[in-house]
């Protein structure tokens, strides 16, 4: 993998570009001069577990032929109140259609937190990670 992280405004304005060409925005918070002009890097660090276990989920679901027509993951986090202000918790509200077998995707979500997805592997152990699954 290789990225590219190019400050396009001051004070803390980015562009983070892939291979590809896609673009991200990053900023910081507005609290210490931030724009709301892209993501801030904590989002985008829940946002990319997020991202990760979905798409191991629906591969595990998808191997079980099971496809879910709704599917959508909200996350809340807790952050301590100190320098470096990293996350504690990170709570995946996974929000899929009445049809899927809730032990099916429950084992899926732990399968993948646990042993398949990359960015879960990647946060500190401190970090719990929780799930929770509502059906729309």
């Amino acid at each position: 993998m290789s990225l590219e992280l190019i400050r396009v405004e001051e004070p803390f304005v980015f562009e983070l570009r892939n291979e590809e060409g896609v673009v991200c925005g990053i900023d910081a918070s507005p609290a210490i001069g931030g724009k709301g002009k892209g993501f801030r890097p904590m989002e985008l660090m829940a946002g990319s577990l997020a991202g990760c276990a979905s798409i191991d989920v629906l591969l595990i679901l998808k191997k079980q032929r099971i496809i879910p027509t709704h599917f959508t993951i909200k996350i809340e986090t807790k952050r301590v109140d100190a320098i470096p202000s990293y996350f504690e918790e990170i709570k995946l509200i996974f929000e899929v259609n009445r049809d899927v077998p809730v032990e099916k995707l429950e084992k899926a979500i732990d399968l993948t937190l646990k042993k398949y997805c990359s960015v879960s592997a990647s946060l500190k152990e401190e970090v719990k990670i929780i799930f929770e699954v509502k059906y729309s």
